[in-house]
């Protein structure tokens, strides 16, 4: 096998190991809801982005989004992974910046804003002009604009956005079992891929050897050499002299 031929192939390997690797880091299982809609999974949940004729600017209010989502709720942000996730699929699915609702919403019984599925808010990314206080609470909503990540405050009933993202959290035990079984995978190919290096090592060594033997066994001699006819003849003549 030629080197370059065999690098390919090494490095062909190599990249399959990488790309489990990353698949086992970010949890993209791609283990989503089957309901004819384009799931993204990333980590344990997937998301699907709203999305229609892509030169026409989508006008959506927050109830009309939620009901897009046809039983799944609308985005939720948990960290900057997350956050920067939309940023940068957006692009994938839209043409310009997006305003994206959030699914939150402020509760009055704790005076603070929560996310639709009753989870508290651990992270935020507020533009610097804009704090929940600053509309009615009770009218106080949250977009997302595509182009920087940031979070603007809006009013629930009299805006309309152009951005829609559906979510759906995976279930724990499918994740669990799709990790495994890219772990199981990952030590497959890294064992497969550790075996073909080896043997590559080994015939090179082999071959570096066996080309020295066969160097020695046969050692140059040079061919028998037959003596010209007038040489011959002289040999003959004089031997014949010599006898008395």
């Amino acid at each position: 096998m030629e080197p370059v031929s065999r690098n390919h192939h090494l490095g062909s390997v190599w990249r399959c190991v990488f790309l489990l690797s990353l698949h086992l880091k970010f949890g993209l299982t791609g283990d989503c809801p089957a309901d004819g809609r384009t799931w993204v999974p990333l980590q344990d949940r997937c998301y699907h982005f709203v999305h229609g004729d892509e030169d026409k600017i989508k006008s959506y209010t927050f109830e009309r989004a939620k009901s897009l989502c046809q039983g799944f709720e609308l985005l939720t942000i948990q960290s900057v992974e997350e956050n920067d996730f939309v940023i940068k699929y957006s692009p994938e699915v839209w043409k310009g910046n997006v305003n994206v609702w959030l699914g939150m919403y402020y509760d009055t019984s704790s005076e603070d804003m929560r996310w639709l599925g009753e989870d508290p808010v651990g992270f935020t990314n507020w533009e610097d002009s804009s704090s929940p206080s600053d509309l009615v609470p009770l009218d106080t909503c949250v977009t997302l604009h595509s182009n920087t990540g940031k979070w603007e405050n809006v009013s629930c009933q009299d805006e309309a956005e152009n951005g829609v993202i559906c979510e759906s959290v995976q279930k724990a035990e499918e994740v669990k079992q799709k990790a495994s079984m890219l772990l199981t995978a990952l030590v497959i190919l890294s064992v497969v891929a550790i075996m073909g290096v080896s043997a590559v090592i080994w015939f090179l060594h082999q071959k570096h050897n066996l080309g020295s033997t066969l160097f020695t066994a046969f050692e140059y001699h040079p061919p028998f050499r037959v003596l010209e006819t007038d040489q011959s003849c002289l040999v003959e003549a004089e031997e014949n002299d010599s006898v008395p």
